[in-house]
């Protein structure tokens, strides 16, 4: 009986964690945090906090963060060229 009780309540349990999906609000706090605040938003522990998040629920994604923390930043592509049209309609008629 009392194994049928235990898993009663295992399967009730993971139900419920199913329905509530922890990770997947943790991730999305995680997420909005590494997007949206930048290094000057956040104090040290909350700065602790989400980095151990982001370990917790993406390893892989934290791990490549660290190995490229010292990355340069990546070259910047070549200015937008804006053409006035107006100018050159008039000149071809």
């Amino acid at each position: 009986m009392t194994e049928l009780l235990i898993a009663a309540i295992t399967l009730a349990t993971g139900y419920l964690l199913g329905r509530a999906r922890p990770l997947d609000k943790l991730d999305t706090w995680v997420w909005r945090r590494c997007t949206f605040g930048g290094p000057w938003v956040h104090s040290r522990p909350q700065r602790l906090l989400t980095v151990a998040a982001l370990a917790l629920v993406r390893p892989g994604e934290a791990l490549h963060a660290w190995r490229h923390r010292h990355d340069p930043p990546p070259p910047r592509s070549a200015p937008l060229v804006v053409r006035d049209l107006t100018h050159e309609e008039t000149r071809d008629a």
